[in-house]
């Protein structure tokens, strides 16, 4: 897919999906915020860069860390995340729309930069990595998560599902950065060091069927796809997913779906 393309599916998808993330996957993508911060280890005073923020799930946890003198720039390509983010009005924190692979208008003046599983939907993810080490002090920190492995990920079939239904590529290297040491890679050709990497099996779990589809259908990088179904298609898509992921159904008619996170942090060479 052409990266222009990729970018603009990027930005409206996720405006598509602002209102239902981060009820949808607040729970599930806990573990790897987790790891995402003890990695990063931000303290009180940093100045923090934080690209594809989101609803700002993670951005209220770093605005937290940095006060009462530190500075979080929570940044997204989506104008609808941001709007979000700002209507928190989180103490020490500025929210602006941006590409993550253009950050030619940022400061130099970060101690740490993350990324909390955006770098995969961005088209170039080792330019973003760039970008990140660029606006970095000397010996600044990078942190960031993606998806694992594709054969990890339980879910992983709700591309190709809709993929079928546009005739299109919805993300189409969606699961490279997860792939055995691309993210590690990655980070070193952008300018990084003294690298750390922790790759981690996690269980989505999800109330029933109806919470699932949520998620999938209109709280991710779909969502764009699905507001332009027809009836008709949804209950296509909808089925076959289902059908992708009944091993996984429980007893009580939710969903425990197994994933994978990958986590690279690294500092600043020279």
């Amino acid at each position: 897919m052409e990266a222009k393309l990729q970018r603009r599916i990027q930005r409206y998808g996720w405006d598509a999906a602002e209102k239902i993330y981060e009820q949808s996957w607040i729970k599930a993508l806990e573990p790897s915020h987790k790891t995402l911060l003890e990695l990063a280890n931000i303290q009180s005073g940093h100045r923090v860069f934080e690209a594809a923020c989101g609803t700002g799930i993670v951005t209220r946890k770093i605005a937290k860390a940095v006060l009462p003198e530190g500075h979080v720039l929570a940044t997204d390509i989506s104008q609808k995340m941001i709007d979000n983010v700002t209507s928190l009005q989180l103490l020490a924190v500025e929210a602006r729309r941006m590409d993550g692979e253009d950050l030619s208008d940022v400061e130099t003046t970060f101690d740490q930069a993350v990324c909390a599983l955006g770098l995969m939907y961005m088209p170039d993810p080792r330019a973003a990595l760039a970008e990140m080490c660029r606006i970095l002090k000397p010996s600044g920190r990078a942190t960031a998560t993606v998806w694992g492995q594709r054969k990890n990920c339980g879910w992983a079939d709700i591309f190709p599902i809709v993929d079928r239904q546009v005739k299109s590529q919805v993300c189409p290297m969606f699961f490279a950065p997860g792939n055995p040491n691309a993210l590690m890679h990655d980070f070193e050709l952008a300018g990084f060091t003294d690298l750390k990497e922790i790759r981690q099996a996690e269980t989505l779990k999800f109330r029933d069927a109806s919470g699932l589809l949520e998620a999938m259908m209109l709280g991710g990088p779909v969502a764009l796809a699905a507001t332009r179904f027809s009836s008709e298609q949804m209950k296509v898509v909808e089925e076959e997913f289902l059908q992708s992921v009944a091993d996984f159904q429980t007893s009580d008619g939710g969903y425990e779906i197994p994933g994978e996170f990958v986590s690279v942090t690294g500092i600043k060479a020279g």
